[in-house]
């Protein structure tokens, strides 16, 4: 296949091109940059110049492929909800390119919105519309084109991390230095899913090869790590103090990150598993937490 790689330059997106390209796929990789298409042409991808920003780009972009690996997104979480909003119309964008085929579109989003209501760990069977993170838009968005006939196939992530990123656990420790303390909320017994990028990878390209229709995997190694675990890690990276806040003192101390900080998100990757033969093989979260090295936090990337 002929494969448009949204976020092809970034933290996940490098790993999934030699994925592709090791399982015989060509890569149409999405950038915006000089320096990215460079970096394209070096691992063997095609270049597509082309912005978030700018929809016809991406559709243009899906017009020339088989299939879309969308991960692209705006990590600038305090201006989430736009942000969010901005993946919705690029998922439309790309969707209206696809109509009236079969060639899948694979969107991206969080573990959070397969937790149901009632309670208990996120499961690929469950998509909560009702669910306060404002990414439910892209699996919204996604819902929507499906009915419409186009092949949407749902990733959703946990905290995806190798010893350099750790998905929300970088800002939260590039905060803690800056606030000289490490914090958690209340117990702290709340917990994020994660998995290693690498294993991250390695799915996206099971999940495209596959594409069934309406599918949503999730990309989770661990199913739910404490929080209060996390943060311990962290401060022993940091040389820090840990302490608990209470959910009254959480925003002022977060930030942006207080709408994530409390959450309660363990997620169950049981039926990608099954379904699609992966094994995550690679170090958990506290592992590249006690691996990673803290001298270089804050110092940007």
């Amino acid at each position: 296949m002929r494969v448009f790689l949204t976020g092809a330059t970034g933290f996940i997106g490098s790993r999934i091109i030699p994925e592709l390209r090791a399982a015989g796929h060509e890569v149409l990789g999405l950038t915006r940059s000089d320096a990215g298409a460079r970096a394209l042409e070096a691992v063997g991808a095609q270049v597509h110049r082309g912005d978030l920003e700018e929809p016809d780009t991406l559709r243009a972009g899906a017009d020339q492929a088989d299939a879309v690996i969308h991960t692209a997104f705006d990590h600038d979480f305090s201006n989430f909800l736009a942000n969010c909003d901005k993946d919705r119309r690029a998922i439309e964008a790309m969707g209206a390119a696809l109509k009236g085929s079969n060639r899948p579109l694979l969107i991206t989003s969080g573990t959070g919105i397969g937790n149901p209501d009632s309670g208990g760990p996120a499961t690929e069977d469950v998509l909560n519309r009702n669910h306060p993170n404002p990414r439910a838009a892209s699996e919204l968005a996604g819902a929507a084109l499906l009915d419409a006939g186009v092949n949407i196939v749902s990733m959703r992530l946990p905290q995806v991390h190798d010893t350099a990123k750790q998905g929300l656990v970088s800002p939260f420790i590039d905060l803690s230095k800056a606030k000289g303390v490490v914090a958690y909320i209340g117990e702290g017994t709340n917990r994020w899913p994660a998995a290693h990028v690498l294993d991250v990878a390695r799915l996206y390209v099971l999940a495209v090869e596959r594409s069934a229709p309406g599918a949503r995997y999730h990309a989770v190694a661990e199913e739910g790590i404490p929080v209060r675990d996390i943060a311990e890690t962290v401060g022993a990276g940091l040389n820090l103090p840990v302490i608990s806040l209470t959910p009254e003192e959480a925003p002022a101390h977060f930030g942006w990150l207080a709408m994530f900080a409390g959450l309660d998100l363990p997620a169950s990757s049981a039926k990608t598993r099954e379904l699609l033969g992966w094994t995550p093989t690679g170090p958990g979260l506290l592992d590249d937490l006690r691996r990673m090295d803290y001298s270089t936090v804050g110092a940007g990337s």
